[in-house]
């Protein structure tokens, strides 16, 4: 693999990195979503499902998380693997479905960056393509 094609691979984030990058936006702590879950989801097994140690929740924890974070349940069943995508898509493929950084409070000026930066990384792949 070239070293172009290896800096275009897209790293998706696993189940629990895109769980703690949700809580935290929420600014909730381990413990305050064991306590507003009912102790549904204790904080022990948060952590390990961030940490990753477990990779594969129930359903009834990822629909607790979905109900409690505002986020799609469907979502956190396909990055579970309960689900298979009915689409996968290549790279150069538009998604056409909600941005990746939709369940995250974004202010308008984080907004901004993140298409400045995006911006920036397709001039960049732009001129390594015509190199």
């Amino acid at each position: 693999m070239s070293t172009a094609t290896r800096d275009r691979t897209t790293v998706k984030p696993t189940l629990g990195q895109y769980l703690a990058s949700i809580r935290t936006d929420r600014k909730l702590t381990l413990r305050q979503v064991e306590e507003a879950t009912n102790k549904e989801v204790s904080n022990a097994y948060l952590s390990q499902i961030e940490n990753d140690k477990i990779k594969k929740p129930s359903p009834n924890i990822l629909h607790t998380l979905a109900e409690l974070y505002g986020i799609s349940f469907e979502k956190l069943m396909d990055m579970a693997g309960y689900l298979m995508s009915s689409t996968k898509r290549a790279d150069d493929d538009r998604h056409g479905r909600v941005a990746t950084f939709a369940e995250h409070n974004l202010t308008s000026d984080e907004e901004t960056e993140l298409i400045q930066y995006l911006q920036f990384i397709r001039g960049r792949n732009r001129k390594r393509d015509k190199a």
